[in-house]
């Protein structure tokens, strides 16, 4: 069986929906990891499988003669005499047709929203679980912030702010580049005992519409929010309490 951390990531490069990327760094992975490279091999060989032409059988063609044989003769349709509609009638039905239509957009609205916030919330996990693999977690290391922010500069085009919580049970220990929402975000990591908690930042001019405050996927917690045009994202195994008490104090 693959690896905990990397179950997500394997199917999704077997179904091919990962970026370039991801697809390289999982690649870079299954070079070290026997488990999660057995594990795709088997996959794909029981794809293979599945695939096989022996596995289907055409019908014979004494069973299409049986089942025309069966079907009704066709039957000529009955001319229905047109009753004319005056003008009242019409507006009525164009003004049923509006709201039906103006009531699917809507759940269409809702659905496309709900689908695309699900989505995000699997690629920041996947980012988070990611980050813990052997080398991952940093790029720059430091509990300053005076050494973190710096080093930001130049590599993205804009600014992350950059708190250190040490006093507060969540010190700063590091950053990093990442590649969220077709985008380069900054990654600052903190840390909770044996935990980590990284917080995802990019710019954005508005609030995304509609997004859950709080997720929780394979385990994982994912918190949202956004302030002065920076969406922020904060992913970690610890407890959703303790995660939303860690968001308020970044917030002071």
């Amino acid at each position: 069986m693959a690896c905990q951390n990397n179950v997500y990531l394997l199917h999704a490069y077997l179904d091919g929906e990962l970026d370039a990327v991801r697809s390289v760094e999982f690649e870079e992975h299954l070079k070290s990891c026997v488990d999660c490279a057995r594990e795709l091999r088997g996959q794909q060989a029981m794809r293979q499988s599945l695939r096989a032409p022996d596995l289907y059988e055409r019908a014979p063609e004494s069973l299409r003669n049986r089942i025309s044989a069966w079907l009704p003769r066709k039957i000529e349709p009955t001319p229905v005499p047109v009753r004319r509609h005056s003008g009242l009638e019409w507006l009525a039905v164009a003004a049923v047709i509006a709201i039906g239509i103006l009531i699917g957009a809507s759940l269409f609205s809702n659905n496309t929203t709900r689908e695309q916030a699900n989505l995000l919330g699997e690629e920041i996990v996947a980012s988070h679980i990611r980050s813990l693999q052997p080398g991952h977690l940093f790029d720059v290391q430091s509990a300053d912030r005076h050494t973190v922010k710096p080093w930001f500069d130049g590599k993205l085009d804009f600014a992350p702010p950059v708190k250190d919580l040490a006093d507060r049970g969540f010190p700063l220990i590091g950053g990093r580049l990442d590649y969220l929402n077709h985008r380069d975000v900054a990654a600052l990591v903190y840390q909770r005992h044996k935990h980590f908690v990284n917080v995802f930042i990019w710019p954005t001019e508005s609030k995304p519409a509609k997004l859950p405050e709080v997720q929780t996927i394979q385990g994982y917690n994912v918190v949202f929010w956004w302030r002065d045009g920076m969406f922020f994202c904060a992913a970690s195994d610890l407890g959703i309490g303790e995660l939303r008490q860690f968001v308020q104090l970044l917030e002071q």
